[in-house]
């Protein structure tokens, strides 16, 4: 059930209107959010409800077990169990074929010819999601920093919820579970601020990632012989701008159904392509999941604790895994590990403090600034080919493309520049603005953010492409 759909309208006004007129009975309120957040998966695919069911089972008792447990032993040895469980869900599911496929390379290139014993099973919608927020629960337990959480139904929501359940962000049980625990209080405010970003999350889905995509990107990344490097490289530039539009603009109209509902999630994205190098990149970057990343791979690895060589093998290690976790694909694993080796580098020119977001105001306005502003950002263009791409000899073929030198234009139209244009700069316009522009929205009366609301609706309506186009992390 896409958020950009008059599917998931009707869905979420009759969710919002019930939750409400249940609030007085709170633990029919969260029955009620519960059996909404299962309807909203199975509006997918009904079979795999036992999956998401069964997964949040087995943690929530594996996690009062863990803090039953007195031995260090047997808490360990039920931290490896969950471990276990939920990789190997993600391993059947998603990496199962991955790694027949790369096995029978192998074997080929020997001279072997193994049968081929890839399953044919449809990957989980938002199984990277739900899993990862699981597993951070028990962890959490086993770590002491959570204590196990009594109440079954309220877990299972928590897992559940719909406005994160599909493609983040990565909630941490810390900050969801209490919010749940509460009796739900209506805030006109947040309610007013949950429009206002549903709207916004709307405006950069369709009106600038849809349309770049259409117009652009989906037909220079399937045919890249045909265009030339200046239209190449404006497509790159392109997908950097759509896929933050999709998946911030995701992010934008999950926060704002959340607050409808009266739940607030963490922020997820900062200006990331303000960064001034690949660590404040990641600072900025679906945050939930750099610092899930962080907490509950690089420093459990060591982190930078053993010395310099070892930090760079955690950061390298830390990225291809996190490049995997994105798709079962090399191109994935590749991507990962171009942002390592530049987070090892960045590390050993810039020390502890590289990419500390603590720079004088005044050096970020210095010609040093912004040059390092516009490397970074190509860097990041670089590695979003190797993610975009559906295999490296497209990659190498953009690439190719872009380095030929070949100057036609055709291509770019005027209105297509002007949306690129717009999206791209609208990424550098100070949060001061976009934050004044949301309190001017909240103070408006009723009928006046009505009125908002139905010209920002006419308009989307106006300037979306006419195809309906996935959001873009739905795939993991």
């Amino acid at each position: 059930m896409l958020f950009n759909t008059l599917d998931y309208a009707k869905f979420f006004a009759a969710v919002f209107v019930v939750s409400w007129l249940l609030v007085g009975v709170r633990k029919l309120r969260l029955f009620f959010l519960l059996g909404a957040s299962y309807a909203f998966y199975a509006h997918w695919d009904w079979r795999f409800l036992p999956l998401i069911w069964g997964s949040s089972t087995i943690d929530w008792l594996l996690g009062r077990a863990i803090g039953r447990a007195e031995s260090d032993r047997n808490r360990k040895l039920l931290l490896g169990v969950t471990v276990a469980l939920n990789l190997g869900v993600l391993g059947v599911f998603k990496y199962f074929n991955f790694g027949v496929e790369i096995a029978r390379s192998a074997a080929g290139a020997m001279g072997f010819a193994p049968p081929d014993l890839a399953l044919q099973i449809a990957l989980p919608v938002g199984i990277s999601f739900f899993t990862f927020e699981s597993m951070s629960y028990v962890i959490d337990i086993y770590r002491k920093e959570l204590t196990p959480h009594k109440n079954y139904f309220e877990y299972l929501t928590f897992v559940a919820f719909f406005p994160h359940l599909v493609a983040g962000p990565i909630v941490r049980p810390r900050d969801l579970l209490p919010q749940l625990s509460e009796r739900g209080r209506f805030s006109a405010e947040a309610g007013s601020e949950g429009l206002f970003l549903i709207a916004k999350g709307l405006a950069k889905k369709m009106a600038v990632g849809d349309y770049l995509a259409v117009n652009l990107i989906d037909r220079v990344f399937d045919a890249p012989l045909l265009f030339s490097s200046v239209e190449c490289y404006a497509a790159i530039v392109a997908y950097a701008v759509q896929i933050y539009c999709d998946f911030s603009g995701y992010t934008d109209i999950a926060t704002g159904s959340a607050l409808l509902l009266g739940v607030r999630f963490p922020v997820n994205f900062d200006s990331p392509y303000q960064a001034h190098n690949i660590a404040d990149f990641w600072r900025r970057w679906h945050i939930s999941l750099s610092t899930w990343l962080r907490d509950y791979l690089y420093i459990p690895l060591g982190g930078s604790r053993k010395g310099a060589f070892r930090t760079y093998v955690n950061l390298m290690l830390t990225m291809l895994l996190g490049g995997l976790w994105h798709g079962a694909s090399l191109t994935f694993v590749v991507w990962g590990g171009l942002h390592g080796a530049a987070l090892a580098v960045t590390r050993a020119f810039g020390g502890k403090t590289a990419g500390a977001p603590s720079e004088p105001a005044a050096s970020r306005l210095s010609a040093s600034h912004v040059l390092k502003v516009i490397l970074t950002f190509h860097l990041v263009c670089l590695g979003w080919v190797f993610f975009r791409a559906s295999s490296f000899g497209q990659a190498r073929l953009i690439l190719e493309r872009v380095a030929g030198f070949t100057w036609d234009h055709a291509n770019l139209h005027g209105e297509l520049l002007l949306v690129l244009g717009v999206g791209l700069a609208s990424h550098y316009v100070p949060k001061l603005r976009f934050q004044q522009l949301q309190t001017r929205f909240i103070r408006l009366p009723a009928i006046g953010q009505a009125l908002v609301l139905l010209l920002f609706a006419f308009a989307i309506k106006q300037l979306a492409t006419g195809e309906s186009v996935p959001f873009v992390y739905f795939q993991f």
